[in-house]
């Protein structure tokens, strides 16, 4: 399974895990989860359905299932115990696949299925990863100032200020995420879910990707 089919099944097995939903709303829901950038034609959606469902880890519910005089039947997917189960194992995966470039927008978007410790886990895992992409550009911007064009080093320099954005963001969640983390013996033995969805709205405005 390629990268890419692995972070479309973990989306659609979180958004299914809310609630029952047919392709089309499916389909809608993924374009907010994956960003605008990569959107999931039905030639890339309906495959992944299909081998969820031969898999066992999703099935159709035909009494949910939508119809109408004139109208096209829309099959309604749901998560069986099976896929609950395989969420379950994927959401608590905190490794280096968690916080790359192709996976992470994902993790993130189901942070509030996702235990504390491994939030966090994945924050300063991301974190690491960008402080060090940070230092590689700040050091190829120093040794190829005089060789570039005022356009090239622009863009780099955009390229660089980008990553620092993202960086002081997920400062911002670590402290959040550590502060959760420190309170959960006062509060409850559940995962606590931290107010993080406004500053994820906020560093989406500033382009942090």
């Amino acid at each position: 399974m390629s990268r890419k089919s692995g972070v479309l099944d973990l989306a659609v097995l979180g958004l299914l895990h809310e609630s029952p939903l047919h392709g089309y709303e499916l389909s809608k829901r993924l374009k907010g989860v994956l960003g605008p950038l990569r959107a999931i034609s039905y030639g890339s959606l309906y495959p992944c359905l299909n081998a969820l469902q031969v898999h066992g880890l999703i099935t159709t519910d035909d009494s949910a299932s939508e119809s109408g005089p004139g109208r096209r039947k829309r099959t309604v997917y749901k998560l069986t115990a099976e896929g609950k189960e395989r969420l379950h194992e994927q959401l608590a995966e905190g490794g280096p696949s968690a916080w790359d470039d192709e996976a992470f927008g994902v993790r993130f978007a189901f942070f509030s299925q996702t235990d504390a410790d491994v939030r966090l886990r994945i924050l300063e895992g991301r974190r690491s990863r960008l402080e060090e992409r940070k230092e590689n550009a700040s050091s190829s911007i120093t040794s190829t100032r005089e060789k570039l064009d005022r356009y090239t080093l622009e863009l780099q320099r955009h390229g660089l200020e980008s990553v620092e954005r993202e960086v002081r963001w997920l400062n911002e969640l670590i402290a959040t995420e550590r502060d959760g983390v420190a309170a959960r013996p006062h509060r409850s033995t559940h995962a606590v879910a931290t107010p993080i969805a406004a500053t994820l709205s906020s560093a989406t405005e500033g382009d942090h990707r």
